[in-house]
Formats: C-alpha cells, sequence, structure tokens
C-alpha cells in the first residue's frame, strides 16, 4: 500500500527545519522549462535566509513517509519581495496588503494529485488569517521560441485562474538568475498575478 502522502504548515522559527530540504527541491524541480535556474546551494543559502526572516513567512511541507516530496512558500510582500511591489503600486495596489506566494516546487511524480491546490489552500488561510487583502505571485515568462522548451509543455495558466487569480495587465518584475549554460545571473520578466481574498 502507498505511504499517504502528509502536508504540515511551518512558521516562524520552525522554517529553519525545513530551508535545506526547500534549497535541495528548488535546485531539481527550477532546473527544467521555464525557469532553467542553474542553481547551487551558495545561492540557496542567500536567497532561503530572506524568507527565513521576512515577516508573516511560512513554508507549507508535503512528505511521503520520511521523504520531503514538495514545498510551497510564502510571506508579506513588503520587506521581503521589493522589486515585485512596484507594479502593483502602479496598479493602485498596496503591497502591504498582498501576501506573496512564492515558489511551489513538487517532485513530477507528485503532480496531478491536488498537492498544488492545497499548497494555496495553506498559503491562503494563512494570509486570511493575518488580514491580508490580496494573495499574488510572479510566474516566470518563458519565450515561446526557446530552444530548451519541451515540445509538451503547458502553462500553468489555467490551474492558477480556476484558484482565482488573475494576470495584472502590464505588471511585470524582473527577478535574476543564473540559466543553464549561462556564467552570470540574467534578468527574467516575471508576470504578476493577483486574486482577493474573500
Amino acid at each position: 500500500m502507498e505511504t499517504e502522502i502528509q502536508l504540515e504548515s511551518l512558521t516562524g522559527a520552525a522554517i529553519e527545519t525545513a530551508l535545506l530540504s526547500l534549497a535541495r527541491l528548488r535546485i531539481e524541480v527550477f532546473y527544467a522549462f521555464p525557469y532553467l535556474y542553474d542553481g547551487d546551494m551558495a545561492y540557496e543559502a542567500s536567497y532561503l535566509r530572506v524568507l527565513g526572516e521576512a515577516r508573516d513567512n511560512i513554508i507549507v511541507v508535503a512528505r511521503r513517509g520520511e521523504e520531503l516530496i514538495g514545498c510551497a512558500t510564502g510571506s508579506a510582500l513588503d520587506g521581503h519581495h521589493n522589486s515585485f511591489a512596484a507594479p502593483l503600486q502602479a496598479h493602485g495596489i498596496d503591497p502591504a496588503a498582498c501576501f506573496y506566494c512564492g515558489e511551489s516546487v513538487l517532485l513530477p511524480g507528485y503532480r496531478g494529485r491536488g498537492i498544488g491546490h492545497a499548497f494555496f489552500d495553506h498559503r491562503e488561510a494563512h494570509a486570511r488569517a493575518r488580514g491580508y487583502r490580496y494573495s499574488c505571485f510572479c510566474a516566470v515568462i518563458g519565450p515561446e521560441d526557446h530552444p530548451m522548451r519541451p515540445a509538451d509543455y503547458s502553462p500553468l495558466d489555467e490551474f492558477w485562474q480556476k484558484r482565482g487569480y488573475r494576470k495584472l495587465d502590464g505588471a511585470v518584475a524582473t527577478f535574476s538568475w543564473k540559466d543553464i549554460g549561462e556564467t552570470t545571473e540574467t534578468a527574467k520578466p516575471m508576470q504578476v498575478w493577483l486574486r482577493e481574498l474573500s
């Protein structure tokens, strides 16, 4: 019989217990298109230190037995992802009212089982409990003609729309990382998605 998948929300100091596993998952999952992230643990340590110190932070972890198979993160937008605040402000939205859903990383063999929805459920409940009006995230805009784009690649737009998110027209932020085959980090365009929490 298959071991049941368990989800748990970690906040505050408890987040530290999952950061190393999250770093490894990020490197593995984001290696694929559209991120093509050529990650290393030094970069991850710096990136995740910010999450560990962010206000209202959360990591939702998914485990199958002792194996950690997925993680999803979130925190206050202001003070953590300042580069993502300007596109929201340009649309008249106060970044302080926005909870930022960061990465959702899940090993390929466990996709299509509702875990992605559960990741959002946990983070949105966390945001509502802390009085946020909006939930938002940014998704990389992968070039349609990129030579590493798989022929069967399917964007997650429909999934996000079913969750109540919508693209903010013209709201594009940038974030830098090193791509596969690159020697230095380059800025990538990131589309802002937003939903109002009821």
